[in-house]
């Protein structure tokens, strides 16, 4: 339940809002303050999903400042790129176990809550596996494919190898921080995104400029130093998840196959890991075209923008992920309205978010990416780039919320057909006509993003009000 206490004082209660928020203790979001709800929620949420993109940040800053920075940068863009296949994955299948442990808790019911987080374990592992597996035997090709130049398919190859081969902790990490936000206890979720960075952040430099008996091992270091950063994290996971402590009672024996429970899992997770595998694919694409029509410095200066955009967003899917946890939670109880109402206002929280960052991108594009390179062709690309795609942040951030929020009552189809048609028949045909048929180059790219996000905004706030996420079964 949440505290109903109030201290005297608008200072007292803001640091008693936040000590509760990061408390690490599951919260049951069925009664009290809507807007309590959602704060408890989206604190901890914005810090988790802010230190997740600040991995590749530090990679960037790092690899930026190597003297080959350009081709190095290309790497490590493009193989985020094609990372986000993994994290479509891990994403998707966050989303289903969210949806189903939210759905158990609020019915009351935490030891199927618990049953269902390690049948979604089990299916990851398996997957990611296999996955793991294909990017370490065609880790240049994938390179080579995505438009990447020889030189830096050759200096490159090592650490897309080390990222793809190293999937599993991405997985894990997204997988059972979902896990943990279904069943209301969002600090551990950030706490473990905490400590994964910190030692990211410690041991970047140490494996890529060397230290001691550890020699330099230049961009292939940021490869092994975001791995074991990632590994640590999964760690401390995986000891909250199962010290019997929390709500959630994990026993290793959960992890037999229930057939009936992993197809349901699968039944959610199904679409959820497609919509956000059309995202990335369509992601993918805008990378490749970029790099066909803008060269090296095009490549980089995209990349360099992306990761920025990514570092202010990825706060914002945080905020938007309150949403999920408490559709979920508020379906389980019966409670339909508490759970319109509790996506609406995380809307408005967002879009304050958005609005902000979105005046900052605007006006400070120069600082941010000077901070990470120090070519100035490079530099002159990110800039119009940031400019650009910031101008649709409000409308980003209210489509977040709107994805999350059918995600959350496992209606994750909806948002499948949203992003099928959004990115796919909208956005890449839109972004080739622009850089190709009117000769725009990576400028057209740059402009269909913020258009082809808008629209599926709006799309995605027609479907909500029609209501059809509120019947759905889980």
């Amino acid at each position: 339940m949440l505290e109903q206490t109030k201290p005297k004082g608008k200072i007292a209660l803001l640091f008693s809002v936040i000590k509760q928020s990061l408390q690490g203790k599951e919260i049951d979001f069925t009664s009290g303050s809507i807007r309590l709800s959602v704060v408890l929620l989206a604190i901890p949420m914005m810090m988790e999903m802010m230190m997740e993109s600040v991995f590749a940040l530090v990679d960037l800053y790092f690899v930026g400042h190597l003297k080959e920075s350009s081709f190095a940068i290309q790497t490590v863009g493009l193989t985020e790129s094609v990372l986000t296949i993994i994290y479509s994955l891990a994403i998707g299948m966050s989303m289903a176990a969210t949806a189903v442990v939210a759905r158990r808790i609020g019915e009351k019911d935490p030891v199927a809550a618990a049953k269902s987080g390690m049948q979604a374990i089990g299916i990851a592992i398996v997957t990611t596996l296999i996955m793991s597996s294909f990017g370490i035997y065609f880790g240049s090709n994938i390179l080579s494919l995505m438009g990447a130049s020889s030189e830096a398919v050759l200096h490159g190859t090592p650490f897309i190898q080390i990222m793809m081969g190293s999937s599993i902790s991405i997985m894990l990490l997204f997988l059972i921080n979902g896990i943990f936000r279904g069943a209301g206890n969002a600090a551990i979720a950030m706490k473990s995104l905490w400590i994964a960075n910190i030692s990211n952040i410690i041991l970047c430099p140490i494996f890529i400029n060397g230290l001691g008996p550890i020699p330099a091992f230049g961009l292939t270091g940021a490869a092994i130093a975001t791995t074991i950063g990632r590994s640590i994290g999964v760690l401390f996971q995986l000891f909250h998840l199962f010290n019997g402590r929390n709500i959630l009672k994990i026993t290793l024996a959960y992890l037999k196959p229930d057939w009936q429970q992993i197809k349901s899992i699968v039944n959610i997770a199904s679409p959820a890991v497609l919509q956000f595998v059309i995202a990335s694919c369509s992601w993918i694409f805008m990378a490749q075209l970029v790099a066909k029509t803008g060269g090296d410095n095009g490549s980089a200066g995209y990349q360099t923008a992306m990761r920025l955009m990514m570092f202010f967003l990825l706060p914002a899917w945080g905020l938007s992920n309150a949403a999920a946890t408490l559709v979920g939670q508020n379906l389980g109880a019966k409670q339909v309205k508490r759970a319109e109402e509790s996506v609406l206002k995380t809307a408005k929280y967002n879009v304050i978010y958005m609005g902000f960052v979105m005046l900052i991108s605007l006006f400070g594009a120069e600082i941010l990416v000077s901070f990470f390179s120090n070519d100035l062709k490079v530099q002159q690309v990110a800039v119009k780039a940031v400019r650009i795609i910031s101008c649709g942040y409000v409308f980003y951030g209210i489509g977040m919320v709107m994805i999350n929020a059918f995600n959350g009552a496992g209606d994750t189809k909806t948002p499948t057909y949203v992003n099928l048609f959004g990115f796919w028949f909208f956005q890449i045909p839109l972004a080739y006509v622009l850089a190709k048929y009117f000769e725009l180059g990576p400028l057209g790219v740059f402009i269909a993003i913020p258009v082809s996000e808008t629209a599926i905004t709006i799309a995605s706030y027609t479907l909500f009000k029609r209501g059809r996420w509120k019947t759905i079964k889980v």
